[in-house]
């Protein structure tokens, strides 16, 4: 009897900024390189706005974060787009399930005692818990909480997790080591990135995930996490950070990086993309292209393998454009 042949999953990418300010060149970067490697495999393009503190947060800029994406030509294939903070109902109920399995209990210590007590990360000075409130007695919770609402940590085991990016290749961290155990929830109640992004992505079906070199190690907990939750685990590509030419990684507080900036220099999106382009490795020589006219042309494996450097003046070359 001839097998019934087995049909190849469909990608589902996604770009899932946070609207706490204006989108900035390696946000266009990101979500150009994500929406090329989603769209060019024939799958779908999903958005989300990762807004979980609305205080930092506001519409607005969420409003202006579709706005520019607009005027850049990425589209997406999801009418409705998810706002995290109008899914806490979701997050409250995945939070419930890691309670059901003990792992997550209450941790009362403050920002300055994390710092002090605690060694940063070796590679990105990311503060590494060691696990002090885990060992409180119910005795020690039930007195603490009388002054002091706690955040919720969970539980990360001495556990290696290990996996094959699309960009750097094989990576492995040890959950404990790395990481330690990570907050899911902050003591005003707010869920926690970790917790949020896992539960969205596979709810949302996501199999690829595109975003910067800096989260990297942030897969090993999402991976735990996906699997603790019963999801399927996706498939990462990191990208090599955008960087000063004085070696410092592009931030927002660059102007010359901003949309706002950008978009009153511009004319038209076509000199940004084919710059962009040209950064991911697609092009010989920066010129101006839409989005779509990428497509046919775009190969995963030209995207560089190292930083990419980002001249002070890179916009006065675009606006000649």
């Amino acid at each position: 009897m001839n097998k019934k042949p087995v049909s190849k999953q469909k990608v589902v990418g996604r770009f899932a900024p946070s609207p706490s300010g204006r989108m900035h060149l390696g946000n266009v970067y990101t979500a150009l390189a994500a929406w090329l490697c989603a769209k060019s495999a024939g799958g779908k393009f999903l958005l989300r706005i990762e807004d979980l503190d609305p205080v930092r947060c506001p519409r607005a800029n969420a409003d202006q974060i579709i706005s520019d994406l607009e005027w850049l030509g990425i589209t997406w294939d999801n009418s409705d787009i998810p706002y995290q903070s109008e899914r806490t109902s979701i997050y409250e109920s995945f939070f419930q399930k890691l309670r059901d399995l003990q792992l997550v209990y209450p941790c009362f210590c403050s920002r300055a005692q994390l710092h002090v007590a605690d060694a940063p990360h070796a590679s990105d000075g990311r503060v590494v818990y060691a696990g002090t409130c885990r060992r409180l007695t119910p005795e020690e919770v039930q007195e603490k909480s009388r002054t002091r609402q706690p955040a919720a940590r969970l539980i990360l085991p001495d556990e290696d997790i290990t996996f094959c990016d699309g960009q750097y290749g094989l990576q492995q961290f040890n959950l404990s080591h790395d990481w330690g155990d990570i907050i899911i929830r902050r003591s005003d109640g707010v869920f926690a990135y970790q917790l949020a992004v896992t539960a969205d992505d596979g709810l949302m079906g996501v199999t690829q995930v595109v975003r910067g070199s800096d989260l990297l190690s942030s897969s090993a907990p999402q991976i735990y996490l996906f699997r603790i939750l019963g999801f399927q685990v996706p498939e990462y590509l990191h990208l090599p950070m955008l960087i000063t030419e004085d070696g410092v990684r592009l931030a927002k507080r660059d102007k010359a990086a901003d949309m706002g900036f950008l978009r009153q220099q511009l004319t038209g999106p076509e000199p940004l993309i084919g710059y962009i382009a040209w950064l991911l490795g697609q092009i010989r020589k920066p010129e101006p292209l839409k989005a779509t006219d990428l497509l046919p042309l775009f190969d995963q494996k030209k995207i560089p393998g190292h930083d990419l450097v980002v001249p002070g003046d890179y916009w006065e070359y675009l606006r000649k454009r």
